[in-house]
């Protein structure tokens, strides 16, 4: 009988381990958008403007639906809502190997894979690590968000050494196979909460099972999610973090994850070089998001992302030197390593400077809100880097621009969290939390 407990307790690292997978899975095929952009180019005739449309659309609606997601995770279950996305994201991603126009490929890749990611990507680590873990949240959140570097790791290459031998089409079909092959764990092995189970959270004394047990069944879930924004909307440390989120998405997933492979391109670095340099960044990322999930739990959110913030814009000062600059041997790897370990590092404080600000239970929605925030930065800036390059033929003009808006969130940063000391004031809220 014994045994059969110690087994229960550790069901939350089983839950880690599948949202682990999901993740790494949804990482690969977000970062695929990053490998089609040159294929598409050759291949089709279509300008790098008219595709950045799909892939601006595909990473706004990966942060818009978010804080809904997390909502209807609540209603409807986190294994459900899971299994649903997995299944958007196969028949998208079988779809767009039919497509014949640019607006096709936004409808598919764009539309269809986007709600499919946005499901899962931005919310549910914070679910996963705030509901079943009373210890070492932030490591876990870190380790789960250093998924997503792990499927770009593991994906990018395969997807590029793909595209380049098969055609670009096939590319659509690797993904639809690895979201079915997923859903199996998911169907078998996750569940919604540790209550539901009867069991309290990783590192929490099972006594305060019962107090702990707060399902929101019955509650609409639109209503709900406005609700959360409702109450998050009168935090300062709420505005502050959803601002440096929004420069987060702009200079990662939608500045270099979206066109680095093209900027090595213009300077003649081949696209499975170019994809071995991103399998890099993703090894460092999930270096840097492991730990700084570790220093969350420790250091204060304002002062690593500070740190973090600022390293990024140094990083991309130095991006045009690194790849294309005389020191190239030297610069590059800089800026591999630096990058890298920025890449998702903001994440874990993030979620908990939210916490402290909202309390545990508003946090998983409005991590979604901020991820908002997130996905319509990096939307923007993969269209508007996207216009640049066809425009001017060159990315030069977008290196100082992204470089600095990353040090203004990094001074930014360092207000987050002040107000606690000095009366709390934006803490009322959450009395009871």
């Amino acid at each position: 009988m014994a045994g059969v407990k110690a087994a229960a307790s550790r069901y939350p690292i089983v839950i880690a381990a599948v949202a682990f997978l999901v993740l790494l899975v949804v990482g690969g095929i977000r970062s695929a958008s990053g490998v089609l952009v040159v294929p598409l180019e050759h291949a089709m005739g279509w300008s790098v403007a008219s595709i950045s449309v799909a892939v601006a659309i595909n990473v706004a609606l990966y942060g818009a639906v978010g804080p809904f997601a997390a909502a209807f995770m609540e209603q409807l279950g986190v294994r459900r809502m899971i299994l649903i996305a997995l299944l958007l994201m196969a028949i998208s991603t079988l779809a767009s190997t039919f497509v014949m126009t640019p607006a096709q490929l936004a409808l598919t890749w764009g539309v269809g894979v986007g709600l499919g990611i946005g499901v899962i990507s931005m919310v549910f680590a914070a679910i996963i690590s705030t509901r079943w873990f009373a210890k070492s949240r932030g490591v876990v959140y870190g380790a789960l968000t250093g998924a997503a570097a792990a499927g770009q790791l593991i994906f990018v290459p395969l997807l590029a050494w793909t595209a380049q031998t098969y055609g670009w089409r096939s590319v659509g079909f690797v993904c639809a196979g690895i979201a079915v092959l997923v859903a199996i764990p998911v169907a078998l092995l996750m569940r919604d909460r540790p209550e539901a189970i009867g069991i309290a959270r990783f590192g929490e004394d099972a006594s305060t099972l019962v107090a702990k047990a707060s399902l929101r069944h019955g509650t609409n879930p639109l209503r709900n999610t406005f609700a959360v924004l409702g109450r998050a909307s009168r935090s300062r440390d709420f505005w502050l973090v959803a601002g440096t989120f929004f420069i987060c998405g702009a200079t990662t997933n939608g500045y270099i994850g979206t066109h680095f492979m093209a900027m090595c391109g213009d300077v003649g670095i081949t696209q499975v070089h170019a994809a071995g340099l991103v399998a890099l960044i993703g090894v460092f990322s999930m270096i840097g998001s492991t730990g700084a999930g570790w220093l969350s739990d420790r250091f204060a959110s304002r002062y690593l992302l500070f740190t973090f913030d600022g390293l990024r814009g140094l990083s991309l000062f130095l991006l045009p030197l690194a790849i294309s600059g005389p020191n190239q041997t030297y610069i590059l790897p800089a800026f591999i390593v630096f990058y890298g370990l920025d890449w998702l590092a903001t994440g874990a404080p993030n979620v908990r400077a939210l916490t402290e600000a909202l309390g545990k239970e508003d946090t998983p929605i409005a991590f979604g809100w901020i991820g908002v925030a997130h996905q319509i930065g990096a939307g923007t800036s993969a269209l508007v880097a996207g216009i640049i390059r066809t425009s001017t033929g060159s990315y030069a003009s977008t290196f100082d621009v992204f470089g600095t808006l990353c040090i203004i969130a990094a001074l930014a940063s360092l207000a987050i969290g002040t107000r606690h000391r000095t009366g709390r004031a934006s803490t009322v809220i959450l009395s009871g939390a």
